[in-house]
C-alpha cells in the first residue's frame, strides 16, 4: 500500500560524518518508510537538528533560519572582506551547536586571553612612552611647575623706622596694638558688667559702651590702638564676644609736642602727614619677598626659610628738633593764644648758621596717637603751608636791598610827615605819628612807614623788583616738609608801573610769604649775608647714636653784603634797645629784633577790617648770632600788636634756647 503523505524535497547536504550526500531524488523504499525518515533525521542531528516528529511548520521555521544565517554571514563576509562566513559556520555548527553566534567565531577574536594579552600589551607600550617623555623630555617643565607649588613668596611686616629727636629722645615708634570688637549677641556675662569693665581700657564711659551695646548685636568697633598690656588685661576676663586682631600702629610718645613736624600714620600704616607721608624712603624700612617651601598641606617648612631676608637694619630717622626746645615753644605759644583769644599762631627757630630747625610748633594742632577726633583742617602746618603779608618785619630786609643796591648810604636821613599820598590812596605810620627827620636806625626802631617808603622810593622800581626776587619771593625755600606754598609777588609790569605797589611793599604788605621763608631770610641778615635751606631731618643714626647717613643740603646763597648784614643787624639790636621791641629784652644778652602789625589780607584782594597778624622776629645772641626766632600771632583781639602779642612769647622761646643750647651771656 502506498503511503499518501508528501514528503517535501530537500537539497543535497553533505553527511558529516561519511562525507555521503544525501539526495531526495534518490530512490526510495517505500516499504521502509519509517526508516528512511529515520535516516534523514540522523544526517540532519548532524547539524543539530532533529526533524522526527516535525509537522511541516517546523520545517519551514528550520528553512528560514537557513536563510536568515546565510544573509548574516553574507553582510558580515562582505564587510570583512568577502569572507565566506556562511561556510564557515556550516562547518564550525557541527562541533558547536545550534544557535552560536557567528561574530564569537571571528578568527582574531576568538581566542579571548590573547586579545587581552595584546591590550596590556599596548597599555604598556604607551605607559612606557609617557613616562619618557615625563621622565626625559619635560623635566624642566615639570621641575619649574613643582617648584612654584612648593615655593611661597611671603611678604614680611617691615616696621617702620623710628624718629629721634637731637638728642635721640624717641618721637615716633612702631608698637604691637590691637583692634577690640564686641559682639554682644554671644556675651556670656551681663553686658553691664563688661561695660565698667572695658570703659578705663577703651576710654570711654560705661555708659556709652552699654548705649553701644544695645544698638548693634555684632561687630562693633571699640578701640583700634589697644596696647599689649590692655589686651592681656582684656584676654585674663576671659568673656565671650570679645575678639582682639593684632596689628601694628604708629606710637607717639611725646602726644602733640611735634605733631606738625611728624605728621601720623593711618590704620593701614601708610604715613598720612609731615615727615611721615614726605620721607616715607626714609622712614619705610625696604625688604626683599621671603622665599620658602611649603609642604603639601600648605605649611612653611622651617628647614627652608631664608633666615636672612628675616633681619633689617636698626637705623632710626635723627631729626634736629629738640624737644625740650619743642615744647617751651609750644607753651609759650598756647599761653600767648590764650591770653589775646587769637585765631592761630607759629614760632619757627631756625639756626642761621646751617638752617637747621630746633623747634617749629602751629596752634592749633593734634595728637597723632588719636589724629582722627581731630579736624582736619588741625593737620596743616600753616608755618609752611600758608602765606601771609609779613608787615614791618620785612623792612630790616627792604633796608639791606636799599644798602646793598646802592640807593642809600648808613648816614642818611630821611623825612617822616606821617603821611603820604598816592593819588585817592594814604600811607600814614600804624601810631599815627609824625618824627620829622630820622635816620635808618630810627626808622626800624620807630617802625616809621613813611620812613620805609622813603628808602624804596630812591631806587628804581625795576631794579627793587629784582631784589625781591633775588632774596626768594617767588618761591620756597625747599624745606624738607610737605605741602610747601611758594610766596606770591605781583606782576612785574603791575608792580613798577604802579607807585602804590612800590610803597606798600616798603613796609612788608602788597605781597605774601610763609612765616618759614621769612624766617629764612632774615636769618641772612645774622650770617653774614647767606641764604640758606631750613630743614629738620640730619639724617639715619645707628641705637648708638653714630649717624650712618647725613643729609645734604644746598650750599648756602650768598644775597647780601657780610658788612650790609652786620650793619642791619647792628640796627635791629636798637629796635630792642630803645624801640617797639624792647618786650623782648633779655637781661645780659644782646637780642637784635623787629616788630610787625600788618593788615591781614583777604583772598584775592583787600583786607579784613580790623583783622591783624601780630608778629616779631629775633636774633639771639646779636653780637655772635646763632638763632633766628619768628612768632606769629593770627587776629589777636583787644587792640594789640606785634610788641605785645608777639615779642614777649619770642623772649619766652629765647630764655629757653639760652638755657637749653648753653648761650653764655653777651
Amino acid at each position: 500500500m502506498t503511503d499518501s503523505r508528501k514528503v517535501l524535497p530537500l537539497k543535497p547536504r553533505r553527511n558529516s560524518a561519511s562525507g555521503a550526500k544525501f539526495s531526495p531524488s534518490a530512490p526510495r523504499n517505500h516499504g521502509n518508510a519509517r526508516n528512511a525518515r529515520k535516516s534523514v533525521g540522523n544526517d540532519r542531528a548532524g547539524v543539530g537538528v532533529n526533524l522526527q516528529g516535525n509537522s511541516g511548520g517546523k520545517r519551514r521555521r528550520f528553512h528560514l533560519r537557513n536563510e536568515l544565517v546565510k544573509l548574516s554571514g553574507n553582510t558580515v563576509g562582505e564587510r570583512l572582506g568577502g569572507y565566506n562566513w556562511q561556510n564557515k559556520f556550516q562547518h564550525n555548527s557541527q562541533f558547536s551547536g545550534v544557535g552560536r553566534s557567528p561574530f564569537l567565531n571571528i578568527p582574531f577574536l576568538g581566542d579571548r586571553l590573547t586579545l587581552v594579552w595584546l591590550l596590556i600589551i599596548v597599555f604598556i607600550v604607551i605607559l612606557g612612552i609617557r613616562l619618557y617623555y615625563l621622565q626625559v623630555l619635560d623635566t624642566k617643565t615639570l621641575a619649574a611647575l613643582a617648584k612654584s607649588q612648593q615655593q611661597v613668596e611671603l611678604r614680611l611686616f617691615m616696621p617702620r623706622r623710628s624718629i629721634v629727636d637731637y638728642q635721640g629722645n624717641v618721637l615716633a615708634i612702631d608698637r604691637p596694638a590691637y583692634t577690640l570688637f564686641a559682639h554682644p549677641k554671644l556675651f556670656d556675662r551681663p553686658p553691664q558688667e563688661l561695660a565698667e569693665k572695658l570703659a578705663p581700657l577703651v576710654q570711654q564711659q560705661p555708659t556709652e559702651l552699654l548705649g553701644l551695646f544695645q544698638k548693634q548685636e555684632s561687630g562693633l568697633l571699640l578701640t583700634n590702638f589697644l596696647r599689649e598690656e590692655e589686651a592681656q588685661q582684656i584676654k585674663s576676663l576671659h568673656a565671650n564676644g570679645l575678639e582682639l586682631l593684632p596689628h601694628h600702629s604708629r606710637l607717639y610718645p611725646q602726644g602733640d609736642l611735634a605733631a606738625e613736624i611728624l605728621g601720623y600714620v593711618d590704620l593701614e600704616h601708610q604715613g598720612q602727614a609731615g615727615l611721615e607721608f614726605h620721607q616715607r624712603q626714609l622712614i619705610e624700612r625696604s625688604s626683599r619677598p621671603l622665599l620658602a617651601r611649603q609642604n603639601a598641606q600648605g605649611g612653611v617648612l622651617p628647614d627652608q626659610v631664608d633666615i636672612g631676608a628675616l633681619k633689617f637694619d636698626d637705623r632710626r630717622l635723627a631729626l634736629t628738633l629738640d624737644s625740650r626746645l619743642q615744647r617751651a615753644a609750644r607753651t609759650a605759644l598756647k599761653t600767648s593764644l590764650s591770653k589775646f583769644g587769637a585765631k592761630r599762631g607759629a614760632v619757627v627757630v631756625m639756626d642761621v648758621r646751617d638752617g637747621s630747625i630746633p623747634a617749629l610748633v602751629v596752634e592749633p594742632t593734634f595728637d597723632a596717637n588719636t589724629y582722627f577726633k581731630f579736624p582736619v583742617e588741625n593737620f596743616k602746618n600753616w608755618a609752611i603751608a600758608d602765606t601771609y603779608e609779613p608787615g614791618s618785619t620785612f623792612k630790616p630786609l627792604n633796608v639791606a636791598i636799599a644798602l646793598d643796591a646802592g640807593a642809600i648810604k648808613p648816614t642818611d636821613m630821611f623825612n617822616d610827615p606821617g603821611k603820604l599820598y598816592f593819588g585817592e590812596d594814604m600811607i600814614q605810620n600804624a601810631d599815627r605819628s609824625s618824627r620829622g627827620d630820622m635816620n635808618l636806625t630810627d626808622i626800624l626802631a620807630y617802625s616809621s612807614n613813611i620812613g620805609m617808603v622813603k628808602i624804596i622810593q630812591a631806587m628804581q622800581p625795576a631794579v627793587y623788583y629784582q631784589w625781591l626776587e633775588k632774596i626768594g619771593l617767588g618761591k620756597n625755600t625747599g624745606v624738607d616738609l610737605p605741602f610747601e606754598a611758594f610766596s606770591s609777588l605781583r606782576d612785574q609790569k603791575e608792580f613798577v608801573t604802579k607807585p602804590i605797589e612800590l610803597a606798600t611793599a616798603s613796609f612788608g604788605q602788597g605781597f605774601a610769604l610763609t612765616p618759614l621763608q621769612l624766617t629764612q631770610m632774615l636769618g641772612s641778615l645774622a650770617n653774614g649775608g647767606k641764604l640758606v635751606t631750613p630743614h629738620v631731618i640730619k639724617g639715619l643714626a645707628d641705637d648708638q647714636g653714630q649717624m650712618d647717613w647725613q643729609a645734604t643740603y644746598p650750599e648756602p646763597q650768598q644775597i647780601f653784603t657780610p658788612n650790609t648784614a652786620k650793619l642791619v643787624l647792628e640796627m635791629m639790636e636798637q629796635v630792642v634797645e630803645n624801640g617797639t621791641g624792647k618786650p623782648a629784652q633779655i637781661p645780659g644778652y644782646r637780642v637784635a629784633g623787629k616788630t610787625g602789625t600788618a593788615q591781614k589780607a583777604l583772598p584775592g584782594s583787600g583786607y579784613t577790617a580790623g583783622a591783624i597778624v601780630a608778629s616779631f622776629v629775633g636774633i639771639i645772641p646779636a653780637n655772635d648770632p646763632r638763632y633766628v626766632v619768628l612768632g606769629v600771632v593770627d587776629e589777636p583781639r583787644g587792640g594789640t600788636f606785634g610788641s605785645t602779642a608777639a615779642a614777649p612769647m619770642v623772649k619766652e622761646v629765647m630764655e629757653a634756647l639760652i638755657s637749653v643750647k648753653q648761650i653764655p651771656p653777651s
